[in-house]
């Protein structure tokens, strides 16, 4: 019955996590996986999470299946937390949020939607993206074609080219962004070039789709938001894509949702009945207490200020470690500019590194980075930054 069936090579990434797991030397360090470590090398459990539980717990009460849109006061909360509580598009009833299993799961009820309603479209996405996306689109019957994005030679963003490319796209394609923390380069559009963008996606017709996984990580809850917000009041349709994984640091739980902000209420409407339907033929409905978690910390004035302060605390790290990264890598070789750690933000950073150096990075030093060269920032530390300076010293 399946002997036609081809073997699956598996996911780069996690076969990289077991091969770090494998590894038996003490200095080992992986800063492969996109997860945010804490200066132990753990993955923080936050306070605010952990009273969030402690609450739903003490409530009790049944668990009955969710609606195939999710909890009502989650995607009230994911809304607010996206556009801002007095935005337009709110008041208008111009929004349709669903619950969704992580944001992985509202990429994928939005890719088959949109294959269903604009089947003529085309995907285009940054190169490079995150692996998934291509994966995720082709999977649900698109054609995913690239658009520059990152400038090899310094470190940056290719911004004209990105802008000219995007002018000569069919009316209607979909153009997947990165809403900030760019996955895999750390190279984002700052907000004068989203001002410079939003009119060509307006006169090409063409539909954004954002990812923002990493609310937070950037700058600020509201500055990284920036893309979201400009985008609606600008009146165009677009959906997005976010997630709780790492600003809550509670990836197995799959808190995300996926957003809608359409031209009016009446297509809201619309756009939301077909959401539920093609929720219904994936996955029926999402987690209910993934979605409580959200709730409680979004709607409870104590647990927001808590999570914001928390949120705050892993940001700063990061940069932090980044500032260090790049003090001792510079001592060691001045040589070369390794400005870009300083300018790319988030959780990653793209070294330049060929496959090739990264495996002998792997290999004779025990620092894991993905063959990409991609770098992630959440796993340095302290500790180990040294390390990791020195190794990426003798390799570049």
């Amino acid at each position: 019955m399946f002997e036609h069936i081809t073997p699956y090579a598996g996911d780069p990434i996690f076969a990289l996590v077991d091969a770090f797991n494998r590894d038996t030397r003490p200095n080992k360090v992986n800063l492969s996986i996109g997860i945010y470590f804490d200066e132990q090398e753990r993955l923080p459990v936050l306070q605010c999470v952990q009273e969030a539980e402690k609450r739903i717990l003490a409530e009790g009460g049944a668990k009955p299946y969710l609606p195939m849109e999710g909890e009502a006061a989650c995607r009230t909360q994911v809304a607010q937390l996206l556009l801002g509580a007095q935005h337009p598009a709110l008041a208008e009833g111009r929004v349709a949020t669903i619950q969704t299993v992580g944001s992985s799961g509202g990429l994928k009820v939005g890719a088959d939607f949109l294959r269903t309603w604009l089947p003529e479209s085309a995907v285009w996405v940054s190169d490079p993206t995150w692996d998934n996306h291509r994966s995720m689109f082709e999977g649900s019957g698109f054609t995913v074609n690239a658009y520059p994005y990152y400038d090899a030679a310094t470190g940056g963003l290719r911004f004209e080219d990105m802008l000219a490319c995007l002018k000569g796209l069919p009316a209607r394609s979909i153009v997947l962004l990165h809403a900030c923390c760019h996955n895999p380069t750390g190279v984002d559009l700052t907000p004068a070039q989203w001002d410079a963008l939003i009119p060509v996606l307006r006169e090409r017709e063409l539909l954004p789709y954002l990812d923002l996984a990493y609310q937070g990580f950037g700058d600020g809850i509201a500055e990284d938001a920036h893309s979201v917000r400009a985008l609606a009041a600008s009146g165009l349709t677009f959906f997005v894509a976010n997630s709780f994984s790492k600003s809550m640091s509670v990836y197995g739980e799959r808190c995300g949702a996926l957003s809608a902000v359409c031209a009016s209420k009446a297509e809201a409407d619309l756009v939301m009945g077909q959401l539920r339907y093609t929720v219904r033929r994936i996955y029926s409905s999402p987690a209910i207490h993934a979605a409580r978690i959200v709730a409680h910390v979004l709607g409870d004035t104590d647990l927001r200020a808590l999570w914001e302060g928390e949120l705050a605390q892993m940001r700063v790290r990061m940069v932090q470690v980044r500032q260090a990264l790049h003090a001792q890598v510079c001592a060691l070789r001045p040589d070369r500019d390794w400005g870009f750690l300083l300018s790319q933000r988030g959780m990653f950073s793209y070294t330049g590194l060929s496959a090739a150096q990264v495996d002998i990075l792997r290999e004779q030093h025990a620092v894991y980075l993905i063959r990409s060269g991609r770098l992630c920032v959440a796993g340095l530390t302290q500790a180990n930054v040294g390390r990791v300076a020195q190794a990426l010293a003798t390799v570049a």
